[in-house]
């Protein structure tokens, strides 16, 4: 029998990361809520007030009491409502990896009752919750879907590093796998999202809906990337041109640069693996995927290109790299396209420095066997790549800038946040 009364449903969060652990601490203001992650050192952080990834302010993590964190599965027993929010990324091949998010339907079914609750918030293709997640789930619970237990899909919508947009001020997009049960999830997430919920027809539908906000803007954002290619053989400032036609009310302010981070530079390769899996070979989507995941190589060409052009010898220069994250004011480092400059820039002999004061360096050294620099000398760089737009490179002088690099150097701009004067290049 399935309990419809949203305030008495017992709720547990899987995965404790940039997703998990505010929504967590969001259903912790209505109610008790158990947060489950099966990394024991973030488990003790989060026990200890120290969130890593900078998405809960400490006060309100502290003021979370309603919080009880665990990293023992057996913990989860008294549970009845399971909301899954582990990563679901790609294989180096670019294909899905659903891993994470079938190891967390296990533990899972490991204690699935009847009445129970799983709500899926990971990015997945259409039909991956009820194609990949509810056999794991029957197998290892010896239940039957829909009728012992119900499962339910509201795909996540945090933008990590925004204190503007929270989770209460997103509307949730919600579904069930009844409509009961979709009637449920709506009410369950409607405690906590004053921007109010969206109930999708189906869970398919909503799968669908998340994975495609993320390819609309990467294929947005691989039109800018073009135009600022075309732009720059015609010596012309894309930031002015782009300035100038978003005087129309309806131009979209999308932006060129490195398209990286947990979301848009991975949820594409879903909806075409989907795609190809029924039939249809994608061509705009892919396109503009191979289009971004260039634009390091490119980025490193053109500077490569000034630098012998003013007299710099490439094979013995040295460049400074500002900013590793996948984006500003953030320490994610999850598929940063930074790494694809830094790669180029060292196939090309150029020794490289890394500067980053949101990045976590140990995580740096190993995920990417980058050794961040804590302080870059004055005079001492052959090229300076302002890479991630952090305040703190925003807050001091553009000279601070160009002063790391030597008397004869160049300074690229890939986020065109520097007075124009103040760089040699700039998307």
């Amino acid at each position: 029998m399935l309990e419809t009364d949203p305030n008495s449903r017992k709720i547990a969060v899987i995965g404790l990361g940039y997703v998990g652990l505010p929504l967590a601490v969001a259903f912790a203001g209505v109610g008790p809520v158990i947060g489950f992650d099966i990394n024991a050192k973030r488990i003790d952080a989060l026990r200890a007030g120290q969130d890593s990834t900078q998405e809960v302010d400490p006060n309100d993590l502290g003021a979370a009491t309603g919080l009880t964190f665990t990293s023992a599965p057996s913990d989860l027993a008294g549970c009845d409502t399971f909301i899954v929010t582990v990563p679901t990324p790609i294989t180096a091949g670019k294909q899905p990896d659903l891993s994470p998010l079938l190891i967390a339907s296990k533990t899972v079914g490991h204690i699935l009752k009847k009445g129970d609750l799983v709500i899926y918030e990971s990015t997945v293709y259409p039909g991956a919750t009820e194609e990949d997640c509810v056999p794991v789930l029957e197998r290892v619970s010896g239940l039957k879907f829909n009728r012992d237990f119900f499962v339910g899909y509201s795909p996540e919508r945090i933008n990590p590093g925004d204190k503007a947009h929270r989770i209460s001020d997103i509307c949730k997009v919600t579904s069930g796998s009844t409509p009961e049960v979709a009637d449920l999830a709506d009410a369950l997430y409607g405690r906590i999202i004053a921007a109010g919920t969206h109930k999708a027809e189906s869970i398919r539908v909503a799968e669908a809906a998340k994975v495609i906000e993320n390819t609309q803007r990467d294929l947005n954002i691989a039109l800018v990337n073009e135009l600022a290619m075309i732009f720059g053989r015609l010596g012309i400032d894309t930031d002015a041109v782009l300035r100038a036609a978003g005087t129309k009310w309806n131009f979209l302010p999308f932006r060129p640069g490195l398209v990286g981070g947990h979301c848009i530079g991975v949820d594409p390769y879903y909806l075409t693996h989907k795609a190809e899996a029924v039939g249809h070979h994608p061509q705009i989507v892919l396109a503009g995927r191979r289009l971004n995941d260039s634009m390091g190589g490119y980025v490193v060409s053109q500077l490569v290109k000034r630098m012998t052009r003013v007299g710099i010898d490439v094979g013995s220069a040295r460049v400074l790299v500002m900013g590793l994250t996948f984006k500003e004011n953030c320490p994610d480092l999850r598929n940063t396209r930074v790494v694809d400059i830094i790669d180029e820039l060292k196939d090309y002999g150029i020794e490289v420095d890394v500067h980053d004061p949101h990045a976590d360096a140990s995580e740096a050294q190993v995920e990417y066997g980058i050794s961040l620099v804590d302080t870059p000398k004055e005079q001492a760089y052959d090229g300076v790549v302002l890479a991630v737009a952090h305040r703190e490179f925003l807050d001091v002088e553009p000279a601070q800038i160009r002063a790391f690099g030597k008397d004869t150097s160049v300074v690229f701009d890939v986020k065109s946040v520097l007075p124009i004067e103040a760089s040699d290049l700039r998307l």
